[in-house]
């Protein structure tokens, strides 16, 4: 379907206004397809992917038809998570920034009820929420739709597998027989067809094409591994790559947590985000996201319904999905908006029928490849350590150093010795003491099959090119009658405390990760650790102090929370 530009679709003056402010040209194609259906009054049936734009789709006429003189419920949108029921009322907040008098609410469980009830109390003509809670508000009589005029399912096959049908057919017939119905679903399963039927009156059908199955732009690949090496395999895809922004998806709430966990030991920037986290940590995690302050969030499914997010470089189907369609809600978050975007699967033993069914009942483009090897991810790694020395010389901006030179070389070193040892100490060498091969690094050897399965565990605590060294790892030694610390006595550095040690399962190799992973810190940052049955001591440069004891605090390590205090008094 062709796209149109906004001014062609009947919005008003204010509308247009708030469009433009959010940076839209024109209309997405199923923008173009329902808009205007929607502004007519018809009942509607809209079939389109994830990042076709369909919240926007129904927001902006539901916005147009709210009428801002009118107090009371005239839009009601059911979305089947939290996440995606705050998404859709943040895309209704803007839409609303030129149409005074007209107030949103999101109501979903998990969040006190003292401010649902204000606001609903207040009058508000748009209510985000999920079934269960604006089921529970009906009930109560907190919640009232005596003036509904368009009543909207967002992600309806979505949320009849998350067993909500009972729910929303009791939320459709409290609704006023006159009100419009809108469905919108990525899938047509005989349930939601049986809803149509029953409850539309006469619906337009409008299907967009799948993004996943027809855009070329998201290259999609898969990989045969064994279980145990998804972690090596995830790494080095990543380093190889120098993906610095994506999603990896797990099946569970457990392979979530291993994963963090994991990820942040290697040196990796990433976080979390599934249904056991309380909402508030939620809400900052998809914050912090969005504003690119960590790299790679790893999410179920249900908890990254609805993250609408831009510039996704990729995506890691780190378990492969439940199905076709399931798949195409994952990698459809990247490649969005004409951008390319690259989505990579692991399929491990027997798994590789599904995949391969998956494939052909939908028709998918997705071509299976090698894991890279050890030597592809140090190659990788030294190309972008040259580009990175090429662009500084042609730059120019940097101040020469012929006179240290020049000493160097009267001293009798080669110029090349010179370069050597100055690229050596930039790729956190230290002095005197000769860069490891990157083979040797407590990593196993190179893949010899695609499947892995020759090849042990790993057991590097970080990758080779995102190392993270301490000065010090030895626990400190505990002769009879007192402890004599290490940390403490390094000039420009400050020592602080967190309130985890041995008997936490705790290592240093964990520490250092930690707080590499959340500050991004080089080694040069890290001195001395010394670890106690309940705390641990920690040397940091005292110009990184203050981002070490902000950044910290509230951080999960080893399933606690983090606590951190500065130990200013020295032990002898």
């Amino acid at each position: 379907m062709e796209k149109r530009k906004f001014t062609e679709l009947g919005l008003t003056p204010e509308l247009l206004k708030a469009v433009d402010k959010m940076g839209f040209e024109e209309a997405s194609p199923i923008q173009t397809a329902v808009i205007p259906l929607i502004l007519a009054g018809r009942d509607l049936v809209g079939q389109s992917s994830t990042g076709s734009g369909k919240t926007c789709a129904f927001a902006i006429p539901a916005v147009q038809l709210a009428d801002p003189a009118v107090k009371q419920t005239q839009v009601l949108i059911l979305c089947p998570t939290r996440e995606l029921a705050l998404q859709v009322a943040e895309e209704v907040a803007k839409l609303t920034l030129f149409k005074r008098g007209i107030r949103e609410l999101p109501v979903f469980g998990g969040q006190a009820y003292d401010r649902q009830l204000r606001g609903l109390a207040a009058g508000v003509q748009i209510v985000i929420g999920t079934p269960g809670r604006v089921l529970d508000h009906l009930e109560r009589g907190t919640l009232k739709l005596d003036a509904l005029k368009l009543l909207i399912l967002d992600e309806a096959d979505r949320m009849l597998d998350m067993g909500f049908r009972d729910d929303i057919e009791r939320v459709v017939q409290a609704a006023p027989e006159q009100r419009q119905l809108l469905f919108f679903s990525a899938t047509m399963p005989p349930p939601i067809r049986a809803m149509i039927k029953r409850y539309s009156n006469d619906p337009e059908m409008v299907k967009i094409e799948s993004l996943a199955q027809n855009a070329p732009q998201v290259e999609q690949v898969y990989f045969e591994v064994e279980r145990r090496s998804k972690l090596e395999a995830l790494t080095r895809l990543i380093d190889v790559h120098d993906f610095r922004y994506g999603i990896v998806f797990c099946s569970t709430k457990v392979m979530v947590d291993e994963l963090d966990e994991a990820l942040h030991t290697r040196g990796y920037a990433v976080d979390r985000l599934h249904g056991d986290m309380a909402q508030a940590q939620r809400d900052r995690v998809m914050s912090k996201f969005r504003d690119r302050k960590f790299e790679f969030l790893i999410a179920t499914d249900v908890a990254a319904r609805g993250l609408d997010v831009d510039d996704l470089e990729v995506v890691f189907n780190f378990d492969l999905p439940n199905d076709a369609e399931d798949y195409t809600h994952r990698i459809g978050r990247t490649g969005r908006a004409g951008k390319s975007g690259r989505a990579f699967t692991f399929v491990c033993g027997r798994e590789i029928y599904k995949m391969q069914f998956m494939i052909r009942m939908a028709k998918l483009k997705i071509r299976r490849e090698r894991i890279p090897s050890i030597d592809q991810v140090e190659e990788a790694r030294e190309n972008v350590f040259f580009e990175k020395i090429r662009a500084t010389l042609e730059g120019g901006k940097f101040e020469k150093q012929d006179r240290m030179i020049d000493r160097l070389i009267e001293q009798g070193y080669a110029p090349t010795d010179i370069s050597s040892a100055l690229i050596h100490l930039l790729r956190d060498g230290e002095p005197g003491k000769p860069a490891a091969p990157a083979a040797t690094i407590d990593t196993p050897p190179p893949y010899q099959t695609p499947d892995f399965r020759d090849e042990p565990p790993a057991r590097s605590p970080f990758p080779p090119h995102r190392e993270k060294r301490s000065r010090d790892f030895a626990p400190p030694a505990a002769p009879a009658g007192r402890w004599m610390r290490r940390t403490g006595n390094e000039e420009g550095f400050t020592t602080i405390a967190f309130n985890v040690g041995r008997a936490h399962g705790v290592t240093p190799a964990d520490i250092v990760g930690k707080i590499a992973g959340v500050t991004r810190l080089t080694a040069k940052a890290i001195g001395a650790i010394d670890l106690l049955d309940q705390e641990s001591y920690v040397d940091v440069s005292d110009e990184n102090l203050d981002l070490v004891v902000h950044k910290m605090p509230g951080v999960m390590m080893r399933g606690v929370r983090l606590q951190v205090r500065r130990v200013d008094a020295p032990v002898a």
